[in-house]
C-alpha cells in the first residue's frame, strides 16, 4: 500500500477523494488545498495524498523522483505501460481500502494534478463502478487510443472537471484539450476550464473545484 498523507475535513468521514501529486512532488503538495477548497461543514470528506514511488524519469534526464510512471517524452511517441498500469494497481487499491472504510463508490472522487491527473483519468474511466467524480488538473490523456476499448461502461455518466492553465509552460494547453475531445467523444460529461496562469494551480480554479465537489458530492 503507498504512503499517504491524510486529512479529514469532518468527523466519521462519508466520502473521500483521493488527490495524486505531479512528478517530482509528493503527497504533502496538495495538502495546504484542502482549508483553501472552504468546504460546508456538512460535508465529511477524507483527503487522501498518496506519495508515488521513486524512479528514473527519461525527460529528466534519468533522475530519480517521485512518478507515477516514466515519461519519454510528453505527446506523441512511446509511452511507459506497464508503468502507467503497476500505479493504476496501487490507486485502486487505495480505492479499495477507502471501500473497506465504508465509503461507497458513489461518494469517492480521484483526483490529480499534472501526471497526477493523468493518473486520475486513466484509473477512474477504468474503474468497474461508477465513482462521484474525476478532477484532472494540468493534464494529459495517457494510453488514449485505448480508452475506448478498456473504459468501463461504469465511467459514461461520471462527471470529470479538466483545467489547465493557458500559459503552462511545462504541459502544452493543446494536450489538454486533445484530452477533453476524447472525452467528449466517447460521450463523457467534460467540465472545462481554462485559467490565465502557468503549471499551477490559481484561485479561481480553486473555488470552481470546490464548487465541483460540493456538487457532487
Amino acid at each position: 500500500m503507498l504512503e499517504t498523507v491524510e486529512i479529514e475535513s469532518g468527523a466519521r468521514a462519508d466520502a473521500a477523494v483521493i488527490w495524486m501529486h505531479g512528478l517530482g512532488a509528493d503527497g504533502h503538495d496538495f495538502e495546504p488545498l484542502v482549508p483553501e477548497l472552504r468546504l460546508p461543514e456538512r460535508l465529511r470528506v477524507r483527503f487522501v495524498f498518496p506519495h508515488a514511488p521513486v524512479r528514473p524519469v527519461t525527460i529528466n534526464a534519468g533522475l530519480r523522483m517521485r512518478a507515477w510512471y516514466d515519461i519519454v517524452q510528453l505527446g506523441g511517441g512511446a509511452e511507459d505501460e506497464s508503468g502507467i498500469r503497476g500505479s493504476q494497481a496501487e490507486i485502486e487499491a487505495l480505492v479499495a481500502r477507502e471501500r473497506a472504510r465504508g465509503v461507497p463508490a458513489r461518494r469517492l472522487v480521484l483526483a490529480g494534478f499534472s501526471q497526477g491527473g493523468a493518473m486520475a483519468l486513466h484509473t477512474a474511466l477504468r474503474h468497474p463502478e461508477p465513482l462521484a467524480g474525476i478532477v484532472a488538473l494540468s493534464t494529459w490523456l495517457p494510453l488514449a487510443a485505448k480508452l475506448a476499448a478498456e473504459r468501463s461502461p461504469a465511467s459514461a455518466g461520471v462527471p470529470v472537471f479538466l483545467a489547465h492553465g493557458t500559459e503552462d509552460p511545462m504541459v502544452p494547453l493543446a494536450l489538454a484539450r486533445a484530452a477533453r475531445d476524447v472525452l467528449e467523444t466517447l460521450g463523457h460529461a467534460v467540465e472545462w476550464r481554462e485559467y490565465p496562469t502557468g503549471h499551477a494551480v490559481c484561485s479561481e480554479e480553486v473555488a470552481d473545484i470546490a464548487a465541483f465537489l460540493v456538487r457532487i458530492l
